[in-house]
């Protein structure tokens, strides 16, 4: 609709939007999850936390708004139609830029419980949106170095239990919990550097997401493989909004998780690491595949 309007036009426009329904937004979820802090009654709390998801969800669905109306992206989805609203799930993505975020949550919003990420703990003190997360029970996380672990082993353990509490607070509900397992965006010299094996993607770091089904492996459904690819290349998101950005696709497949890797200990246990690994490298083998083939039938 404003899609075509100059872009010195568009973007203060954006930004006016985005500011207003961010507030409007964002106050009443402060004042719900203090009330969800102060009440002890789990029942209450339970009906608070619905009460935020649906706000949360409002405010994606504003954003996505903006994305059809004020953008050239089409955003093409594939796989959601057997998703439900009911249902624990771990959802695992490629990353590839930040416009990753709101076209995943454009993709999924109202189809599966909301979508919580595992953020830096520095993000807390992003204005607003800090605290929007910590009312919305996304989980901040101190994310250490190998050099760092490896000087102080504790750091390990002190990664693995603050993800045990984060999973704990999401017991009793429907949860879709968030990992882009590369760790960081895919970008072409990041591929170069480390000598992945794969074409279009890094290394999946496998740990994180052992250590949530470890903490969740008996409340959690199944696997959301999600893969995202931009056909005619990645955006920033200022690429994103002046209107680069031709095309974006998503591809969704359900996966179960097996048995055997549900109940396990990845840090002591090699024979079950190695399992672990191997089962999300046949599904990171998968993407990659996946992948080519969009790219092959753009050529």
């Amino acid at each position: 609709m404003f899609a075509t309007w100059p872009i010195l036009i568009r973007l203060p426009l954006v930004l006016a939007i985005f500011v207003v329904s961010t507030v409007l937004h964002v106050t009443p979820l402060l004042l719900l999850a203090v009330a969800k802090a102060l009440i002890p009654i789990a029942a209450v709390r339970r009906r608070i936390g619905r009460g935020l998801e649906a706000i949360a969800e409002s405010w994606i669905a504003v954003n996505s708004a903006m994305i059809d109306g004020f953008t050239h992206t089409q955003v093409i989805v594939t796989g959601v139609e057997s998703l439900v609203r009911d249902r624990t799930y771990l959802v695992l993505a490629n990353h590839l830029s930040w416009v990753d975020i709101p076209i995943l949550q454009k993709a999924l919003n109202r189809r599966i419980p909301l979508l919580r990420f595992f953020l830096k703990r520095q993000l807390f003190w992003v204005p607003v949106l800090g605290l929007a997360w910590w009312a919305l029970d996304f989980p901040f996380m101190r994310r250490h170095s190998r050099e760092q672990i490896a000087a102080n082993p504790d750091l390990a353990r002190s990664d693995i239990e603050a993800t045990r509490r984060a999973c704990a607070r999401y017991r009793g509900s429907p949860v879709s919990v968030m990992n882009f397992v590369e760790g960081t965006r895919a970008t072409p010299g990041k591929r170069a550097a480390s000598g992945s094996g794969y074409r279009h993607l890094l290394r999946p770091k496998a740990g994180g997401v052992a250590f949530v089904i470890g903490a969740m492996g008996d409340v959690l459904d199944e696997v959301l493989d999600l893969t995202v690819v931009y056909p005619g290349g990645t955006a920033s998101l200022w690429e994103f909004f002046r209107g680069d950005l031709a095309e974006a696709r998503v591809d969704v497949r359900r996966r179960p998780i097996p048995d055997d890797l549900r109940d396990g200990d990845y840090e002591n246990d090699p024979e079950y690491r190695a399992r672990f690994q191997s089962w999300l490298n046949r599904i990171w083998h998968d993407k990659d595949a996946w992948i080519a083939g969009q790219s092959a039938s753009q050529s």
